[in-house]
């Protein structure tokens, strides 16, 4: 039980030290924003598509930009649970053959696939800082929005689909935010001291 408690506790501590990680979602928040946008602009799903698979890449160092900015430097914190980083962008990594196969024979699947695609993730990450709850909200409401807009709103697929997981971002950014409060681990601090 020690030893869960401690893990738990340096978990904790790390989401509060790095305020959740929240540059990370808002990079992300900012790579869907420009594919909604690109959707308005380019004249084919084939642009859109391409354009999504070489840029994808750009949200890892548009984070770290965002982390020197906001001077939240993930990358130089090391904590217990740290280790399962790795497998958790593996895991990620691997709905990407079925977002090439549907751009090879159904293009229109594309937002889908990586709108749900690119959640896998998520789960993950909010157990490593002790918020599991926060972080899977993220995931699960991000799965229903774009199977909805997928299926409801076929004529979004390209452009509302894309926003509306930009503002699940950003509404996840506010909740990590609000929940890695100075005031929040005070009160937990106080909690953990009084208990």
């Amino acid at each position: 039980m020690d030893l869960k408690r401690e893990l738990f506790a340096d978990r904790e501590a790390s989401f509060f030290r790095l305020r959740g990680g929240y540059p990370i979602p808002l990079a992300g928040a900012t790579w869907w924003a420009i594919l909604g946008t690109a959707g308005y602009l380019l004249r084919s799903q084939g642009q859109w598509i391409l354009l999504a698979f070489v840029t994808s890449g750009a949200i890892f160092p548009l984070a770290l930009l965002f982390a020197k900015v906001f001077r939240v430097d993930f990358m130089r914190d090391r904590t217990a649970a740290m280790d399962a980083l790795f497998p958790a962008f593996a895991s990620m990594l691997l709905f990407w053959p079925i977002a090439i196969s549907a751009f090879w024979t159904y293009p229109q699947l594309v937002p889908l696939v990586l709108g749900i695609g690119m959640s896998i993730h998520w789960p993950v990450i909010g157990w490593m800082y002790g918020r599991t709850a926060i972080y899977t909200t993220h995931a699960v409401v991000r799965a229903v929005a774009c199977f909805v807009l997928w299926n409801w709103a076929p004529s979004s697929r390209f452009t509302v689909l894309p926003y509306t997981v930009s503002a699940i971002y950003l509404a996840t950014v506010c909740a990590i935010l609000v929940a890695s409060s100075p005031e929040k681990q005070k009160r937990g601090h106080e909690d953990v001291t009084a208990g």
